[in-house]
């Protein structure tokens, strides 16, 4: 048994000691003990624990791998995002206000991907326990929505008609406007028998929706999405934000840049998820790479009705981002990218008279890398906002400000 001290949090939320030595669930300042094992601490003691340890609130913390933070005090995990966020922006000797974690309730992801497996017994269908292949059952999981929770005995009904033995099936599941819209990866291929099975399974759980592999088997209703004045039925199992505590802050913070502009770009745009709210003041031209997402985005502004005008485009912005003549037209550019971030549209944007970008990213490493460029290039970053939708985990989410004269 070695003893060791805490100095700080990793950016996967393990404490790291000096060496480094990686110590999971502890926290900077503690005394611990236990065997080493190259780079690695096992057989954890708390020797002198944190003020900010706290008893874990959910009971499969132990087991479970959903969570890497529970143990930590609300404020100290806020503001261990918050010292992400800077890191991030440091390693490119950036420096801006960087506001205090706005963070997602307890009990309120509206959307969460279950693993969902076949036994000797029955079926197991929960996340998958920490560093393990093993699904840990969370039938009182304290992250999702607690009108999620029946989506854990769906998963288990369709493994056992649509599942082999031997295979694992992910099942996506998110409250849409109308009930749970689930949406299934990895079951058996489809034939008629299962197909039966499948209509079944959704009259006799009252789902909205149920996909297969992408395609929709059945559908009770309309698994909407609420955005600003617009009802949009996405794709099956699409990109959401996770909360929407969470989806309502960063709209919030895009509308706050946009405030005045008459004409704005929304680049990455998914379903409308900014287009719809900046609808209300402003005219819209939203770029989406899923040409489906933006079929879904279309009908819902059309749907509608007596909002500003949008027009929309499925369009590759890493291949074929925005050029500078296209963008000259727009007061502000909102980009939300994927965690590669957008180097290339970012590139175009240097190039053009555009003033004002609302940057909203899921990576604070490629935002800081992205904003960079953007301000060697002339922009001011005004400042960075962290939100947390992802309650307790190491991930954290922002939006940023950057403007030029």
């Amino acid at each position: 048994m070695t003893q060791h001290t805490i100095i700080r949090l990793g950016h996967q939320g393990d404490g790291i000691a000096e060496g480094p030595i990686f110590v999971p669930r502890t926290l900077p300042g503690e005394v611990v003990s236990g065997t080493l094992n190259d780079s690695q601490l096992t057989d954890v003691r708390i020797e002198v624990p944190s003020d900010d340890r706290v008893a874990a609130p959910c009971r499969h913390y132990k087991s479970c791998g959903g969570c890497q933070l529970q143990h930590a005090s609300d404020a100290l995990v806020a503001d261990f995002k918050a010292d992400v966020v800077k890191a991030a922006l440091s390693a490119h000797r950036l420096e801006t206000e960087v506001r205090p974690t706005l963070t997602s309730p307890a009990q309120s992801r509206r959307r969460a991907t279950f693993s969902v497996k076949r036994t000797k017994k029955g079926a197991t269908a929960g996340f998958h326990g920490r560093a393990s292949g093993v699904i840990v059952e969370v039938t009182d999981c304290l992250l999702v929505d607690p009108a999620l929770l029946p989506a854990l005995e769906v998963a288990k009904a369709l493994a056992l008609v649509g599942s082999s033995r031997k295979a694992e099936m992910s099942v996506a599941a998110t409250l849409s406007g109308e009930g749970l819209d689930i949406s299934v990866q990895g079951g058996k291929p489809l034939d008629g028998p299962l197909r039966i099975q499948l209509a079944q399974a959704t009259e006799t759980h009252g789902l909205c929706r149920l996909a297969w592999d992408g395609e929709v088997i059945a559908a009770r209703g309309q698994a909407f999405q609420t955005f600003g004045a617009a009802r949009v039925v996405p794709p099956p199992g699409t990109f959401l934000q996770a909360t929407v505590h969470g989806e309502h802050a960063l709209q919030a913070l895009v509308m706050e840049i946009c405030a005045g502009a008459k004409s704005v770009a929304d680049l990455f745009a998914g379903c409308g998820t900014f287009s719809f709210p900046l609808l209300a003041h402003a005219e819209v031209h939203a770029v989406e790479g899923d040409a489906e997402m933006t079929a879904a985005l279309a009908a819902g502004w059309r749907a509608a009705g007596g909002l500003r005008p949008l027009t929309s485009e499925a369009r590759d912005l890493f291949r074929r981002p925005l050029l500078p003549d296209e963008l000259k037209r727009f007061d502000v550019v909102v980009i939300d990218p994927p965690r590669a971030g957008a180097a290339a549209q970012v590139e175009q944007i240097i190039e053009s008279t555009v003033k004002t970008v609302a940057y909203v990213s899921c990576n604070p490493v490629t935002f800081a890398r992205d904003t960079a460029q953007l301000v060697s290039a002339g922009f001011t970053l005004e400042w960075v906002q962290p939100v947390d939708q992802f309650r307790w985990s190491s991930h954290v989410e922002l939006v940023g400000k950057l403007t030029r004269l």
